[in-house]
C-alpha cells in the first residue's frame, strides 16, 4: 500500500508551481466579464425607466381627463401637477359628453448624448361631469 508524503509546513514542488500559474486568473475573468456585467445593468435601469414613464403618462392622463370632465381647459395643468417635474407631458383633450385625454412623454435614455426617440402614450377617457 502506497501513502501520500507527509506535508510539514511546506507544499509539493507540483502544487507550489500550479498554484503560481493559477495566480490572477479570477481578476483576468472579472475583467472580461465585467462590460457585460455593466451592459446587463443599464438595461436594467432603462426597462425600469420605461416602465415609469409610462406610469407617469398612465397618471396625467387620469388626471388630464378627470380635471378637464369638470372643468374644461383644466386638462394641461392638471397633467402637469400630476406627473413628476422632469418629464415635460404633451397633452390632448377633447370630447364633450366623453372627455378623452392622450397624454404623450419623451422616455429618457441613460446613454449621453442618445436619443432613442422612444415615447410613452396613455389614453384615459371618462364621462363628462352633468352640472
Amino acid at each position: 500500500m502506497r501513502t501520500l508524503p507527509a506535508i510539514r509546513g511546506r507544499l509539493p514542488s507540483a502544487v507550489r508551481e500550479r498554484a503560481r500559474d493559477d495566480r490572477g486568473s479570477i481578476l483576468l475573468e472579472f475583467t472580461g466579464f465585467l462590460p457585460t456585467l455593466l451592459l446587463v445593468g443599464l438595461a436594467v435601469i432603462q426597462l425600469g425607466l420605461v416602465g415609469y414613464s409610462f406610469q407617469q403618462a398612465g397618471s396625467g392622463a387620469r388626471a388630464a381627463a378627470r380635471a378637464e370632465s369638470l372643468e374644461p381647459g383644466a386638462g394641461q395643468s392638471a397633467a402637469d401637477a400630476a406627473m413628476s417635474a422632469w418629464y415635460e407631458p404633451q397633452v390632448a383633450v377633447g370630447g364633450a359628453e366623453l372627455v378623452t385625454a392622450e397624454v404623450t412623454v419623451d422616455i429618457p435614455t441613460l446613454i449621453p448624448f442618445v436619443d432613442l426617440g422612444w415615447t410613452a402614450t396613455r389614453t384615459v377617457t371618462m364621462p363628462a361631469d352633468e352640472d
